[in-house]
């Protein structure tokens, strides 16, 4: 309760001062101001680039067919610099100064959850597109994501350790800063428990660190089949790298958070056949995906990631409610993305539930010859 206080006051706070300093937002009634708040640079940049990627093209192509409501789409991006508490500050800044409508992000999860509170407290709709532990639409009915959550995909890594691994002996190896990992763990420990596996040991590491040896060797001495780490791509590259020069040769698997091309250029042979979970890969070929690919392709001359096209999705459903509310009031697009049932998006068939999470499927992907190759979608 004393953090949930915290975040709510600290939100209030921070917004009523911006605008006590002569800094409210300037009314254009020719442009719909949308915000977005991504990890541009520092740890987890990969993310943010990618989701902004998406986002704005998707924001360019609603432009180019003449907008929405008859008025021009403005896209204003903050960069918290994959920073704790930095989200806070932008998105206050983009609520309170620029006067944005809605707000979209974060990837992280951690990130989000500061956010959240901002957005609630202000009553802007922020749509996660890639946060994934269930706390954050948990802050209050302004907030969604176009996500999958964890507790569903800590289910299919489980049932993957039990099918596909068969290995039933799992370590599970979290990192204790981010609420990302510690949920998804949880999740991935109670499903496999309930597959009749075994938890032979739980260790934890801090994001950001660079020396995994302490761990892994304590990790190794339980002889485990199989490692479980939901991490983040550059702390998990480290991981596989320590892991293999310590002669724990086993498989090392997680979730989403490993999806980057920084996993292989930094791990390079140490994540060679491992596999993760995530939301989406461009192989999984709907007419709708292949446009997205194209475009994508076309414009930034690589393909998109998870990441990228949840990015793009986020702005599409946003698009979308704005035309059913025929407003860009924050409370009508609130209230026209609660009643939002199905959507056909570039990541698959997206329902919204009652909390406003995303009831969708996810994919498996393995490390290959350097590259993440589709094995199998799993539908909720």
């Amino acid at each position: 309760m004393k953090l949930i206080f915290s975040r709510w006051a600290g939100a209030t706070l921070a917004a009523l001062a911006l605008l006590l300093a002569g800094c409210g937002p300037a009314t254009d009634t020719n442009v719909i101001k949308i915000g977005e708040y991504a990890s541009l640079t520092g740890k987890e940049a990969t993310f943010g680039q990618s989701s902004h990627n998406g986002t704005e093209l998707a924001i360019d192509e609603l432009n180019a067919a003449g907008g929405l409501l008859g008025k021009t789409l403005q896209l204003i991006t903050e960069d918290n610099q994959s920073k704790a508490g930095e989200s806070q500050t932008v998105v206050n800044k983009l609520i309170a100064r620029d006067g944005v409508v809605a707000v979209l992000g974060e990837v992280a999860s951690s990130r989000s959850l500061e956010a959240a509170p901002v957005c609630q407290n202000a009553k802007i709709p922020m749509i996660s597109p890639s946060s994934t532990n269930p706390d954050v639409t948990k802050t209050g009915d302004y907030i969604f994501r176009v996500c999958f959550i964890d507790p569903f995909q800590g289910t299919v890594m489980a049932d993957f350790a039990k099918k596909t691994l068969k290995v039933q002996n799992v370590a599970i190896f979290t990192d204790v800063k981010s609420d990302y990992s510690k949920g998804l763990a949880k999740f991935f420990k109670e499903r496999h428990l309930a597959n009749g596996g075994k938890v032979g040991a739980e260790f934890d590491f801090n994001g950001g660190d660079t020396d995994f040896k302490a761990q892994l060797t304590a990790i190794k001495a339980t002889q485990p089949e199989a490692v479980f780490v939901p991490g983040y791509y550059t702390d998990v590259a480290l991981i596989c790298i320590q892991a293999k020069q310590l002669g724990l040769n086993v498989p090392l698997f997680g979730g989403d958070g490993w999806e980057s091309d920084k996993l292989v250029e930094i791990g390079r042979d140490a994540v060679e056949g491992q596999h993760f979970s995530t939301h989406y890969h461009p192989d999984v070929g709907t007419p709708k995906s292949r446009q997205f690919v194209d475009a994508y392709k076309k414009r930034y001359n690589a393909a998109p990631d998870a990441m990228a096209a949840l990015g793009y999705d986020s702005v599409m459903i946003l698009a979308d409610a704005i035309r059913r509310a025929n407003a860009a009031e924050p409370a009508k697009i609130r209230d026209a993305l609660a009643a939002s049932k199905s959507f056909d998006a570039v990541t698959g068939m997206i329902t919204m539930d009652a909390n406003r999470d995303a009831s969708k499927a996810a994919v498996i992907l393995k490390v290959e010859g350097g590259k993440f190759k589709y094995l199998e979608t799993v539908a909720p």
